[in-house]
């Protein structure tokens, strides 16, 4: 079967910087729903598209066609006292941007009494090489594409 809208992709995938330094890779075999769903990145849905099992594939993308370029106006420096106690580094939190969306930040570092928070994704800014196998192909069912996401083994559990 070939990759095409409505179909689910299953893949592994490894992705580094450009020099070469693994950033992270696949454990278990990821599988997305195929066809503009925002499952993954345009990029690669369009070099996957019209692919079958067994095809590899490794793509360079720069900042704006990966995790985006550096918003400098989602980083913040906020006073410890406005946190919940227990805030960490690492941890996630759900704030708002400067128009008033709900936008989740990370907790880069606390620095004495203030706490410092990124909304950026953390591979934002970088240009990146994914490294692309394809290891399964199958028709979306009616409710995976209801529900815009694969179900089941390595997808979405309700």
């Amino acid at each position: 079967m070939r990759i095409a809208k409505d179909t689910v992709v299953t893949l592994t995938y490894k992705v580094s910087d450009l020099q070469g330094r693994l950033l992270e890779q696949s454990k278990e075999p990821l599988a997305y729903l195929h066809g503009g769903y925002d499952n993954t990145l345009p990029k690669i849905e369009e070099a996957l598209d019209g692919q079958e099992v067994g095809h590899a594939v490794t793509l360079q993308l720069q900042p704006e066609d990966a995790f985006g370029v550096r918003d400098e106006a989602l980083v913040r420096t906020i006073p410890k006292s406005e946190f919940p106690p227990g805030v960490k580094v690492g941890g996630q939190l759900e704030g708002m941007t400067d128009s008033g969306q709900p936008h989740v930040f990370h907790v880069m570092k606390i620095k004495g009494d203030t706490v410092h928070l990124d909304g950026n994704h953390p591979l934002a800014g970088k240009a990146l090489k994914f490294m692309l196998r394809v290891t399964g192909v199958r028709a979306a069912s009616a409710e995976e594409i209801e529900h815009r996401h694969v179900h089941g083994e390595h997808g979405h559990h309700h």
